[in-house]
């Protein structure tokens, strides 16, 4: 007999079906005269990671609301994550009541806001603001063009939803009353510390504390979780040959060539993503003009955060 018990699934599942751990976040997007304004998402994931030609986020959410308006009409918006401090999870709480104009919202808003990257480097455009007791920030742009979203237009007024004759699969307007927005990521931004600590080698003191938002939701609260402390768990320790790397390196076709104490270093990737780092190492090679790569080359190569730190 099964120690489980089924529960029936309905709108919001993630809500009112699941204890589900999410990010809590405050975005800020563009109204119509060029302010900013801030609502708070937890419905919010990578979605490129890799091997595309940008990195993006997958953010859904109310098609009517605030946020979803001013990405379709003005595109950009930053992903602000804040500290774990109570008075900055009352202020989200606050910030999400829906219906509220962005006027109401911003009125006694307690947080104060700055230009980001993207401003400093157009000063003539017109980009959302930074929070600046963020963490962290993420400046972003919608890809509209994906699943055919361009021609998507604000709500009718009047209407608290869409009623279209088709909608979309995942980017733009997707369902009647929800949205979903390909988030192409143009900058992160980071505090001091903490982006000297990616850069550097990550410590558990060095993580940042951010409120956790449990999902589930009654009729009076929202329920976020309090970041405690970090706890390391030791990857797995497996590691193939010498010989095994090499010959999969000698199964390139390519001029670069590896030093066998180049090739050490690869021992313990796995099986199965050998042949993608490998061609990640002759690319590197051939974008710099080396023939034969060593152990020195290979740190380099390893190291993703190499330019910054020469910075």
């Amino acid at each position: 007999m099964s120690s489980f018990q089924e529960l029936r699934i309905v709108d919001n599942f993630y809500q009112t079906s699941l204890y589900f751990p999410m990010p809590a976040v405050l975005i800020s997007t563009l109204t119509d005269d060029g302010k900013t304004t801030c609502g708070p998402y937890s419905l919010l994931a990578p979605f490129y990671v890799a091997g595309k030609e940008y990195y993006s986020f997958m953010l859904e959410c109310r098609n009517s609301s605030n946020t979803a308006q001013n990405l379709i009409k003005h595109k950009k918006c930053v992903i602000n994550f804040l500290p774990d401090d109570r008075k900055y999870f009352k202020e989200m709480v606050r910030l999400g009541w829906p219906g509220d104009s962005p006027e109401e919202k911003m009125k006694d808003f307690n947080l104060h806001l700055e230009d980001g990257l993207r401003k400093a480097e157009d000063p003539e455009g017109i980009y959302p603001q930074v929070i600046t007791e963020a963490v962290q920030a993420v400046e972003c742009t919608w890809v509209d063009t994906l699943d055919g979203a361009e021609n998507d237009g604000p709500i009718p007024e009047g209407m608290d939803h869409y009623v279209l004759d088709k909608y979309h699969d995942f980017n733009g307007i997707t369902t009647p009353y929800g949205a979903h927005f390909v988030l192409k990521i143009d900058k992160i931004l980071m505090k001091d510390k903490y982006r000297n600590a990616i850069v550097n080698g990550v410590k558990a003191s060095d993580f940042p504390h951010l409120p956790v938002d449990y999902g589930y939701r009654d009729s009076k609260n929202f329920w976020y979780h309090k970041h405690r402390w970090m706890l390391p768990e030791l990857l797995p320790q497996r590691q193939t040959t010498v010989a095994s790397v090499r010959y999969a390196a000698d199964r390139l076709q390519t001029n670069v060539q590896f030093t066998d104490e180049a090739l050490a270093m690869l021992v313990k990737v796995p099986r199965i993503f050998l042949p993608t780092a490998l061609k990640g190492c002759v690319a590197w090679a051939e974008e710099n003009g080396v023939k034969l790569i060593d152990v020195e080359q290979m740190k380099i190569i390893n190291d993703k955060r190499s330019k910054e730190k020469g910075k």
